[in-house]
């Protein structure tokens, strides 16, 4: 089914009422966020935008009141590359390590808070060790430079353990229906201690909340992966 189905706000090119995208609002994405997804990653502008409502005709403030539901407008869509994923097991050495450091650093669904009572002896049924950048687009990693922010993609740092079914503030932003009412939940921290060497880093999840705006809210959404996990806005 098309994510887009799903969305309750829209925006539109004011000058010819062109529908250029949309998102989803669970009741987390404030006025300021919405103006942060679009100037920031979706719009190419030239100067600053105004962001009207089509059924009143009054500028949206740029606040931190609840996005309300409907359409807005006048605006060109940036073609960056979104990115494909999928699901992707490995039974390797160097997968099974990394499955082990992240178990061992979050001990828990980072997304949820929900703890793993099991994982004193060793049962992770239900939970995933997801990376934030898919090794499987190791290629784009070099090609895009993203080794200046970490060095391996099967690290610690490239990852966080997410339950099986993400700067403000570390907020979740859930794009689909949100079954799992994880949208605005803080991710925890367990996994972005400062004061830890292995914690995620903070530029990948710059880098995949930007990448879940460009797949989830421009135009007619980008085929859905196997994967749709809630993002992390930084």
């Amino acid at each position: 089914m098309s994510r887009s189905r799903s969305r309750n706000v829209n925006f539109f090119d004011g000058s010819t009422g062109a529908h250029l995208g949309g998102v989803r609002q669970n009741g987390s994405i404030t006025n300021g966020n919405l103006f942060h997804m679009l100037m920031d990653i979706l719009l190419v502008v030239e100067a600053m935008v105004t962001i009207k409502s089509r059924a009143t005709g009054q500028q949206m403030p740029l606040n931190t009141e609840p996005l309300e539901v409907g359409a807005r407008g006048n605006i060109k869509l940036t073609d960056d590359m979104c990115m494909q994923r999928v699901i992707s097991h490995s039974n390797s050495d160097r997968g099974s390590s990394f499955r082990e450091e992240v178990r061992a650093r979050d001990r828990k669904c980072v997304l949820t808070g929900v703890i793993n009572p099991a994982a004193g002896w060793g049962d992770w049924s239900g939970y995933e060790a997801a990376h934030i950048f898919p090794m499987e687009k190791e290629t784009l990693w070099n090609q895009h430079n993203l080794s200046r922010w970490i060095t391996n993609t099967t690290g610690r740092h490239n990852a966080t353990i997410n339950s099986s079914k993400w700067h403000d503030g570390y907020k979740t932003t859930h794009f689909g229906g949100d079954g799992w009412g994880v949208d605005g939940r803080v991710l925890d921290p367990v996994c972005r201690d400062p004061n830890d060497p292995n914690r995620v880093a903070d530029n990948l999840l710059r880098w995949h909340f930007c990448q879940s705006v460009l797949a989830n809210m421009r135009g007619p959404v980008s085929p859905s992966s196997n994967t749709t996990s809630p993002q992390v806005r930084m």
